[in-house]
């Protein structure tokens, strides 16, 4: 969908596109609401017909024989009302539902064909919020906010011409507390307010963006005794939150005080009226009560109608903030090349084999000044293992990252058996590379399903024998339903080292030519990393490696090593030669090995 040629259409007709077949549905319950809002004047009119036959006959009260009538009128009409409304209100419902699914899956569907990096710039926080979030507003804009837009018109339009039929200056002086109210709410909705409410959304993805990486890492602040304060990014956003919430409040205070005494002073309007028309109460007539009883009647309706305008012109703010958001990500374009499928590359990949190659390759992260990567150019091998080792912030997972396009490089070219991965489809390029990174996640399934995620078609036989090379017999082998054991029910949970294990069990499945292993040792404790290491060996055996890693005697046997430094290769050897060299890398080495043979008080760590 356009999105450009979206931004010319009101909210409302931009909103209907999505409803398909049920577009009918929307006018019906804008109708339907507002005929409901005009019946529901006529028990009213009834009541007040009530009242004026009993003042009238007063103190003879069998001559008023209409009653009876009057009031099964007003009961019948409104029976009428809560059928027609609730009609109504059923066929917003129907078409809010099908337009809020049809929003998630237009963004779904965009979402899945933008590079992986966008996931890592935007927050999986913020991701989930956006597509919840605007399908929401949606639903409740067209569910609710919208029929009782068109009641809400209805009532003021009824009630101004029963109200002038009646008596014209009761009709005049009972509309001005509504003009008065309806300036003051203007200061809640001009743009101001709108501004307000882009700032008040975007707190809040902050805030839930946040507090997802903070659960995430909950296990690393328990670990160090840390407190909140220790991820002061959440602590700031939960700040910031209460801090604009406050000023927000602050800021309509005035303007909500002045709305709300408005329209719950008509009567007192009235009185003043009253007063005027008796001089001061002394000349007292039947009309002027009959008239005074009908309008304090109905100058109740003014403030329940008003109220509802208020709440659907906050409705009408969020959804274009929604609609905004919707706009932000759709613009977000994907890479070009979106074919699918293409045997030809496919072809052309085993042929050449599955060098991974770096030409001048230069890289800076969106809205950032420093290149993550500046003229990195190597070569990784098929059947040999490279690893890239250096400080932190050098560049290393940035690298992987580029492999499989979760971005696009600024400068140079990224080729993976002499083709460049911009020409490789999606399909192709995901199916020629397995990764393992420091922290895989499992999905909550049984184990059989999360390995089985490598290759969705594989057998039984197939995800047993992956399992077995991932030397994942032991894990097994403790759990009492096998293989078909689900993660995380029951008390049933893996340490960090057994949950790598079984996403090398996935990489095994794969079966990919290119692997990339980023920290994957990270979380291990001894045991189970002498068993991944035992596993990667199998795995890499006639595959092109790239290992990622900071414990540097799991790659003292690589066969290149590159020591990357702020973006750039500074060294580049086997462990030998760069020990030899006694730059970088020996500096790394002899930092690596006094943390392991680390004392306190002449007893080893």
């Amino acid at each position: 969908m356009n999105t450009q040629k979206m931004k010319v259409k009101s909210d409302f007709k931009r909103l209907t596109e999505f409803a398909g077949k049920r577009k009918i549905l929307i006018y019906l319950s804008v109708i339907g609401s507002f005929l409901s809002a005009l019946i529901a004047l006529l028990p009213l009119i009834y009541i007040f017909f009530i009242i004026r036959d009993v003042i009238n006959v007063a103190p003879n009260f069998e001559e008023a024989t209409m009653i009876g009538h009057y009031a099964k009128m007003a009961v019948l009409f409104s029976v009428v009302t809560m059928i027609v409304y609730f009609g109504a209100l059923m066929c917003s419902h129907l078409a809010a539902f099908r337009i809020g699914s049809a929003i998630k899956r237009m963004l779904l569907k965009h979402i899945t064909k933008l590079p992986v990096g966008f996931y890592d710039e935007m927050g999986s926080g913020r991701v989930r919020k956006i597509i919840a979030d605007t399908s929401g507003a949606a639903e409740t804009y067209l569910a609710h906010n919208m029929p009782d837009m068109a009641g809400a018109i209805a009532t003021p339009v009824g009630m101004v011409a029963i109200m002038f039929i009646i008596d014209w200056k009761f009709g005049l002086v009972s509309i001005l507390p509504i003009i008065l109210a309806l300036l003051s709410m203007m200061k809640m909705i001009g743009p101001v307010m709108q501004e307000s409410m882009r700032k008040y959304t975007d707190a809040l993805e902050d805030m839930n963006n946040e507090a997802v990486e903070y659960v995430r890492g909950i296990p690393v602040v328990k670990t160090f005794g840390q407190t909140v304060y220790s991820f002061s990014k959440f602590k700031k956003s939960i700040d910031n939150y209460g801090k604009f919430c406050i000023g927000y409040t602050k800021q309509c205070r005035p303007a909500m005080i002045m709305f709300l005494t408005f329209i719950n002073s008509a009567f007192a309007f009235l009185i003043v009226l009253v007063l005027i028309l008796t001089n001061g109460g002394s000349s007292v007539t039947a009309d002027v009560t009959l008239n005074f009883i009908f309008y304090v009647i109905f100058t109740p309706i003014i403030t329940t109608t008003l109220m509802r305008v208020m709440y659907m012109a906050d409705g009408s703010m969020q959804v274009k903030d929604a609609l905004k958001r919707i706009d932000d990500i759709m613009e977000l374009k994907p890479f070009g090349n979106e074919k699918q499928n293409d045997n030809h590359i496919a072809e052309k990949l085993a042929q050449n084999g599955y060098d991974v190659s770096f030409e001048n390759v230069s890289f800076s992260y969106e809205n950032s000044n420093v290149q993550a990567l500046e003229n990195v150019s190597f070569t990784a091998e098929k059947g040999k293992v490279l690893a890239l080792v250096g400080p932190s912030g050098g560049g290393k997972s940035t690298i992987a990252g580029l492999i499989s396009r979760f971005w696009d490089v600024t400068e140079g070219s990224i080729k993976i058996g002499g083709v460049d991965v911009k020409e490789i489809d999606k399909e192709t390029l995901m199916n020629t590379i397995s990764y393992v990174f420091q922290d895989s996640r499992l999905v909550k399934k049984s184990i059989y399903e999360n390995v089985k995620l490598g290759k969705p078609d594989a057998s039984r036989e197939e995800v047993l024998a992956a399992l077995k090379d991932a030397k994942c017999e032991g894990i097994l082998e403790k759990l009492k339903d096998g293989i078909d054991t689900v993660i995380g029910t029951k008390g049933v949970y893996l340490s960090g080292g057994e949950m790598q294990r079984i996403a090398i069990a996935r990489a095994f499945l794969k079966d990919a030519p290119v692997v990339v292993l980023d920290e994957a040792t990270a979380f291990a404790d001894p045991e189970n990393e002498y068993l991944i290491q035992q596993s990667f060996a199998k795995l890499a055996k006639n595959k092109t490696v790239i290992m990622i890693a900071h414990r540097l005697t799991t790659i003292q046997n690589a066969d290149k090593i590159i020591v990357m430094d702020r973006g750039k290769t500074v060294e580049i050897g086997n462990h030998k030669e760069l020990i030899n060299k006694g730059g970088l890398y020996k500096k790394l080495w002899d930092e690596y090995g006094t943390t392991i043979e680390w004392k306190v008080g002449g007893i080893s760590a």
